[in-house]
């Protein structure tokens, strides 16, 4: 129950414009979530809760702010801080109880908030700087400005770079080799390329691969006109495909079903260092799905779906950590816009002791007997020895 002096503390930093709040510090070392991070929008409130490896989201109504920290704040978290863009708000809660609250006085110019009641982001791509794929995609206008109905794309786009940025941090060298799985009419490569050559100045070779003998035709005659020389596009199938050099990314956004498996599978073949992708219609399992213990999962069958789907991503997940990559499951977009919306990032390690590979093939094949599941990921690494 949170004390007096405490729901005081957190009514009087609520009632403040508050655009941003950080609650960290968790009071039990097993618990859930490492720390949550709120955010003002247009509706309301956004919160990210963050666990090791993932990150859930969940929205609070605009009155709501109150109650979803008064819940949080002195039991599962013992830190807050907030912003309100002229101080910063903070409470600390010892163990014991005892309430520390400070409020500090920002400098003149080191926080605003942003027009329409939120902090102006500062994107990877800059709105301003004429992008030509942008502008072909309709998502900026001719002079770099973001087209007012294509926000949410540009947001995509920039969360996309953001978490192949992440990846790609503590990458040594200045040069990349990227396999493009899938790339259909490839708006995502022709970004990643521009940001790599344009933006990081690294020598950056992509390939991209589709199905589609027109969509290859015209990405490359777009790759030409953008004079993106290191681009190029091939028709071809994800499985059995011989790459022209040593592959160091591999991506692949939307891969329908089982084709995600292949993508996985030939970049474990290839021993790619980093791994990013975008699963689709995930059916494999669903048609697998077998069980008396949890028939609870398998009676309805929007939860039948979802469940299979969700579980086919982390036995992909599971299997790439085995084959030595660390792996996380994140979100792509907001769960408004689609409910596909994980995408797997693996950046391969340097050392994974045996016993920890082995648990984590341990809980898939768990999984396999508990539901009955034959994913193709799995018979794939294990007809090749990688597991």
């Amino acid at each position: 129950m949170v004390s007096e002096e405490l729901k005081s503390k957190l009514q009087q930093i609520t009632q403040q414009e508050i655009y941003k709040v950080i609650v960290s510090k968790p009071s039990d070392k097993a618990a859930k979530y490492r720390k949550i991070e709120i955010e003002k929008k247009s509706s309301g409130y956004q919160a990210a809760a963050y666990t090791q490896k993932q990150v859930f989201h969940e929205k609070i109504e605009p009155d709501g702010l109150l109650d979803y920290l008064s819940g949080r704040v002195g039991s599962e978290f013992l830190q807050l801080n907030a912003w309100d863009g002229t101080s910063e708000y903070m409470l600390l809660i010892s163990k014991k109880g005892k309430v520390t609250y400070r409020c500090k006085k920002q400098a003149e110019g080191a926080a605003k908030v942003q027009e329409s009641h939120n902090r102006k982001k500062k994107y990877l791509l800059e709105e301003g700087t004429v992008i030509p794929p942008l502008v072909d995609m309709g998502v900026f206008t001719a002079d770099g400005k973001v087209v007012r109905t294509m926000y949410d794309k540009f947001r995509q786009i920039n969360r996309f770079l953001e978490i192949i940025e992440d990846g790609v941090r503590d990458y040594p060298y200045d040069h990349l080799n990227i396999i493009d799985f899938g790339c259909g009419k490839s708006y995502l490569t022709f970004i990643l390329y521009y940001y790599f050559a344009e933006i990081k100045k690294m020598n950056v070779q992509i390939v991209g691969l589709d199905l589609k003998e027109d969509v290859i035709k015209n990405c490359n005659l777009a790759a030409e006109k953008y004079g993106y020389h290191n681009l190029h596009f091939e028709l071809g199938d994800i499985n059995g495909y011989q790459t022209p050099f040593p592959v160091d990314m591999v991506v692949t956004l939307h891969a329908c079903d089982t084709a995600t498996d292949y993508a996985l599978y030939n970049a474990v073949q290839w021993d790619a260092k980093m791994i990013f992708s975008v699963p689709c219609c995930q059916h494999e399992l669903n048609g697998q799905i077998k069980t008396e213990q949890f028939s609870l999962l398998t009676r309805y069958g929007i939860i039948k779906e979802r469940f299979s789907a969700l579980a086919t991503d982390a036995i992909r997940a599971n299997l790439l950590e085995v084959c030595g990559y660390k792996t996380q499951l994140l979100e792509f977009v907001d769960f408004a816009h689609t409910p596909k919306n994980i995408l797997i990032r693996a950046v391969q390690k340097k050392i994974v002791p045996r016993a920890v590979k082995q648990n984590y093939l341990t809980e898939v094949e768990h999984m396999m007997e508990e539901f009955h599941f034959t994913p193709t990921l799995y018979g794939l690494l294990k007809d090749s020895g990688k597991i």
